[in-house]
């Protein structure tokens, strides 16, 4: 078997794997999720345990389940009984990954754990386990064959349990109202982070770099204001300093084709009269969200007053890394 053969049967493997295990998931599936979610909301956190391969997926699982709102810790089982249990806390969930359920180092630690007032959740593959057998709930991670030629080595078994602890915290994000906002909380150095924490006035050029012209203008002058503020649109001001509308480099093109002597016209006559606005004040993302929706490389930037106060452009937004 060539090397690209082997590779692309392990990963056949394991997406079977994973199609299995979203035939079993169950009633127990969703009482896992209520019983994070009332231990987060209780003010409680979610203990991680695991040995091994186990152990290393259970701290993925342990890091997005704290960048989503839910505070996870790991728990080393080998520490645990020399004070490191002093971390666990009456209320507290505890989630066991052992695909044999037989782990000694996990198991030595259950009697210590029943002492607290904590639920227990398995994520094991062998349901008839030790650890099953004194777990609250038991949430089935077994696999027909793992992707190791030998069978012997954790892969397809690992996959599964990333895969369950992933849709275990997405539920529970979901059953807990967490919105984009509260991700960029806890994400403030990402590229999501910029864009959520961001204002519209972080990211707009300001007035003082604003093509403004007024509704009288003639085109060419509007042109050249355009040229010298390097910007796609030129904004149009009435005398009461409101907004009246916007002449874009593609309103220019569409005007020009059936009036090719329209540079001494008015602005006025050509411009967009109702166009696109951002309020000062929103969020960056929405200015995304907005170019996007109206498949539009420029917005205007209004006050409470509708007055123009800065510009967007989305070259701008490229050089912020927000797109």
């Amino acid at each position: 078997m060539t090397h690209l053969e082997r590779g692309k049967l392990v990963l056949n493997l394991e997406i079977e794997e994973l199609k299995r295990l979203v035939d079993r998931l169950d009633d127990r599936f969703s009482q896992a999720v209520d019983l994070l979610r009332a231990t987060t909301e209780a003010g409680r956190k979610v203990i991680v345990l695991g040995v091994g391969k186990s152990g290393q997926v259970g701290e993925k699982i342990a890091a997005t389940l704290t960048s989503t709102g839910s505070p996870a810790v790991v728990l080393n089982p080998l520490n645990a009984l020399h004070g490191d249990l002093g971390i666990v806390s009456a209320g507290d969930a505890v989630l066991a990954l052992s695909y044999g359920g037989e782990t000694s180092e996990l198991l030595n630690i259950l009697p210590a754990l029943k002492r607290f007032d904590v639920r227990l959740i398995a994520f094991t593959g062998l349901l008839s386990s030790t650890l099953a057998r004194h777990s609250d709930i038991v949430l089935d991670c077994s696999v027909q064959q793992e992707a190791c030629p030998l069978n012997l080595a954790p892969t397809a078994s690992t996959t599964v349990m990333l895969a369950l602890g992933d849709a275990l915290a997405m539920a529970l994000l979901e059953a807990r109202g967490f919105q984009r906002e509260d991700f960029a909380k806890f994400h403030p150095g990402g590229r999501l982070g910029r864009v959520l924490l961001q204002k519209v006035a972080d990211v707009m050029r300001p007035e003082d770099r604003m093509p403004i012209v007024a509704p009288e203008t003639e085109i060419l002058p509007v042109l050249h204001t355009m040229n010298e503020r390097r910007a796609g649109l030129a904004v149009i001001v009435g005398s009461d300093g409101k907004l009246a509308g916007i002449f874009t480099h593609g309103d220019f093109v569409r005007s020009f084709e059936h009036n090719p002597s329209l540079s001494s016209d008015p602005v006025y006559q050509y411009m967009n009269k109702h166009p696109v606005t951002i309020g000062l004040d929103r969020l960056a993302v929405e200015v995304l969200n907005v170019l996007a929706q109206h498949r539009i490389d420029d917005l205007v930037v209004v006050d409470d007053t509708d007055r123009p106060v800065g510009i967007i452009d989305s070259q701008d937004l490229t050089k912020l890394n927000l797109l």
